[in-house]
């Protein structure tokens, strides 16, 4: 499959080399979700998996502003009077996001500036690096609409990142973490100033998009499929793993690389 030329209708995407930049586009109310962008992000992390011609995402801001989380008048009004079977299409759609994002095999990297709350706090969140402002605010805010800090998966994820009583902190008061404190705390990999931001992550996925791309397909996998197993099974796990990315044509190329004194070309196969 490929999805170098896509053109979605909500939200925004282009290619820098084999590196996929998606960035929301409702800047002036600082790019909440709706019901669409929702469904459509979803879909395209699914198609991901597939992309040949993708070997890295990048999850850009826009404006100055990277997500606001779901459109108060497009998303919550609405919620307000569906009825049970309606609301949990609804947070199902949401948590297949993050499920589409995890099992994308691609690396995802968020750029952070300014507001991330909710949903956006969510998909940097989901995402496997992420760089942030100084000044990137971010909020899981749930319980101020009084909702549970449990949300597409944040009492599962956020304390690995995080820590436990990091994590119940902000899921139970709804409050910004700073991006000094993200840092610290490890949510954050790496603090940028703004003008840098974008060209940094960009610069970073390029060079995961320039490495062996099938083994960091196994690696992303493994990183979350190991969440629910024993040490005993990753052992294992890593094990069977290791063994398929050593029949990969990439390990020749690493290794004649290394007996010639070249930098390996990998071609992710």
């Amino acid at each position: 499959m490929k999805l170098a030329n896509l053109t979605p209708r909500h939200f925004l995407w282009h290619m820098e080399g084999e590196v996929a930049v998606i960035r929301l586009d409702r800047p002036e109310r600082k790019n909440p979700l709706t019901f669409d962008s929702y469904a459509e992000l979803r879909d395209t992390f699914r198609d991901l998996a597939y992309a040949e011609d993708v070997k890295a995402v990048v999850f850009a801001a826009n404006g100055g502003n990277f997500c606001s989380g779901g459109d108060v008048h497009e998303i919550i009004a609405p919620l307000v009077g569906r009825d049970m079977k309606g609301l949990l299409e609804f947070t199902r759609m949401t948590g297949d996001l993050v499920k589409a994002m995890i099992h994308c095999g691609k690396p995802v990297i968020s750029a952070v500036d300014g507001v991330c709350v909710g949903a956006g706090a969510i998909i940097a969140m989901a995402s496997d690096i992420r760089f942030a402002t100084p000044r990137a605010s971010t909020a899981f805010l749930f319980t101020r609409v009084g909702l549970a800090g449990c949300d597409m998966g944040a009492c599962a994820m956020l304390p690995r990142i995080i820590g436990q009583g990091r994590a119940a902190d902000l899921l139970y008061s709804g409050r910004s973490m700073s991006a000094e404190e993200g840092h610290q705390w490890g949510f954050y990999n790496r603090l940028v100033p703004e003008p840098e931001l974008e060209a940094e992550a960009i610069a970073y996925a390029t060079r995961l998009a320039q490495g062996p791309t099938f083994a960091h397909g196994i690696t992303k996998t493994q990183l979350n499929q190991e969440w629910s197993m024993g040490l005993e099974q990753a052992i294992e796990a890593e094990a069977q793993a290791q063994a398929i990315c050593m029949q990969t044509r990439d390990f020749e190329r690493a290794y004649r690389a290394f007996a010639a004194k070249q930098k390996p070309v990998f071609e992710g196969d």
